[in-house]
């Protein structure tokens, strides 16, 4: 039986949809929405503000290791088991994280809850294209890029009103009636599969060679900015052994041929491997976004954080519209025009926040921002249509869980480098604003600040110091976002790399005596 024919046969189709739907939009949801608690978790847990952010540390370090993994253990005992039993120990460790009373409690539920959310992600996303048919993957993977997207966009606004109106427990909480509608869900209307191919043997070294490197690297990224990066012999440290540990991943993978972890056939598929990068981009344009523009509108602008949750809401609402609109189109136009169309939006509102002024308006923040969602629903769901279009339905667990784990990356090193550039940038203008307040520049124009600040007194001076610093940040927040908008357009032209697929490919031999039960 072809694909195509096992797909239109799938019984309970908007059933599992809506279970494997919840299980994305929980762990998603799970990686931003901590963000705004962690000064209440701080005074809860008794922790310093350095050591609290191994909340959000350990978390992204235990799925960033587990995510390359999904893919064997797919093969190994099936879907619909490892569906089950990350959905139930992403739950319980949900529990866990809201009753933790000490640091250690929570660092060690929030690593086990990473772990387990790790495949739910890759494994909704196989789901969705295998309970569908090819000329409706367009419209299957809007409806999974939402839950995608929306998550982290969410997250934080949803973090914030638990936290002010019950308390940073409910944060973790709220996974437990999600949690068990999607098990039942998942548990009720998802048959198992025959196997596609013979069980393969677990290649230890290259599983532990790639999850080192990639965990050290996350480390590196999120401990960079408060060590002075590569000032500091931490970050130096993780640097090397991340190098050593994925150059012997790469000799090990070229040596080993079917043997090893990862599946080498993967990357001969131009579209994705072309999809990959293009993953990787949205997701440092999408985090380091929503990384940088909160705290501008908080910090620099003087926004309450329930006017910056409006004021940044409406990238979500964009997103939303635009997916419904990419998942028709999807099939009726070459795909990649409507993800240069997502670019240009995208690059039309970093252009917009690159011109922001002090004197910026609300409504002059919401625009963008839906503009930009606009931009990111159309690129994500013809992105992820093209990049499985030719890719055999074998591969799809292995190649979901890479997918994943490519955006997961490019957020990690779009906010660390972002963050990076800011600060390094608020130095280097604070530096050249001062030159132009100078004791020579104060002499010529002495009323002129004198109006404002006392400069005889040590207040007036640390006031104006405190507007300089101000005023450098802003630049330099501006200066991120000019940089991702010509990080946008340079992503443009290299479409032309992709490949439309305009029909179906033929079913595997794997795939001919293959048939959903």
């Amino acid at each position: 039986m072809n694909t195509e024919s096992q797909a239109s046969a799938v019984p309970h189709r908007l059933m599992i949809t809506v279970s494997v739907m919840l299980a994305t939009i929980m762990q998603t949801l799970d990686s931003t929405i901590a963000n705004v608690a962690l000064p209440h978790m701080a005074g809860g847990l008794s922790a310093s503000q350095d050591q609290i952010t191994w909340v959000l540390t350990s978390y992204i370090v235990a799925a960033a290791i587990a995510t390359p993994v999904t893919g064997w253990l797919n093969g190994r005992y099936g879907r619909k088991k490892v569906f089950l039993v990350s959905i139930a120990g992403f739950t319980i460790m949900s529990l866990a994280c809201g009753a933790a009373g000490n640091m250690l409690e929570i660092v060690v539920a929030r690593l086990l809850q990473g772990a387990f959310g790790a495949a739910l992600v890759p494994l909704s996303q196989a789901v969705m294209l295998d309970i569908n048919e090819p000329k409706d993957h367009g419209r299957a993977m809007a409806v999974w890029g939402m839950g995608v997207m929306l998550g982290p966009i969410l997250g934080p606004t949803l973090g914030g009103w638990l936290t002010d109106n019950m308390n940073w427990r409910w944060v973790f909480l709220i996974n437990l009636p999600v949690g068990v509608l999607s098990f039942y869900g998942v548990y009720r209307y998802i048959h198992e599969e025959a196997p596609h191919e013979r069980p393969r043997r677990f290649d230890v070294f290259g599983f532990t060679t790639l999850a080192l490197s990639i965990g050290l690297l996350q480390l590196l990224l999120d401990r960079g900015e408060q060590v002075d990066w590569f000032d500091a012999i931490e970050i130096r440290t993780y640097a090397i052994a991340a190098f050593i540990a994925f150059t012997f991943f790469l000799l090990h993978t070229a040596t080993s041929g079917r043997d090893s972890f990862f599946k080498v056939d993967l990357l001969r598929d131009r579209n994705f491997a072309m999809g990959l990068a293009f993953y990787f981009l949205v997701g440092l344009l999408l985090y380091a976004t929503r990384a940088l523009l909160p705290p501008m509108l908080q910090t620099i602008l003087g926004y309450p954080v329930v006017t910056t949750g409006l004021v940044t809401a409406p990238s979500g609402a964009g997103t939303m519209v635009s997916m419904l609109f990419a998942g028709r189109m999807v099939g009726r136009m070459d795909g990649r025009l409507i993800i240069g169309l997502g670019f240009g939006l995208t690059a039309l509102s970093l252009w917009q926040m690159a011109g922001y002024t002090p004197q910026v308006t609300e409504w002059e923040i919401a625009f963008p921002g839906f503009v930009q969602g606009l931009g990111l629903g159309f690129i994500s769901v013809p992105l992820t249509t093209m990049t499985f279009s030719t890719l055999d339905r074998g591969l799809r667990p292995d190649g979901t869980a890479i997918y994943s784990l490519s955006r997961n990356i490019g957020s990690s090193i779009g906010i660390s480098v972002m963050q990076s550039l800011f600060v390094r940038n608020s130095s280097t203008m604070h530096a050249s604003l001062t030159t132009l307040v100078s004791a020579e520049t104060l002499m010529q124009h002495p009323d002129a600040l004198a109006q404002v600040f006392n400069l005889n007194g040590q207040a007036g001076m640390a006031g104006l110091n405190a507007l300089i610093d101000n005023q450098a940040a802003f630049v330099a927040y501006l200066d991120d976002f000019r940089l991702m908008l010509w990080m946008t357009l340079a992503a443009i032209p290299c479409l032309v790399f992709m490949r439309v697929n305009k029909k179906a490919p033929p079913p595997s031999a794997e795939e001919m005596h293959v048939a959903a039960e």
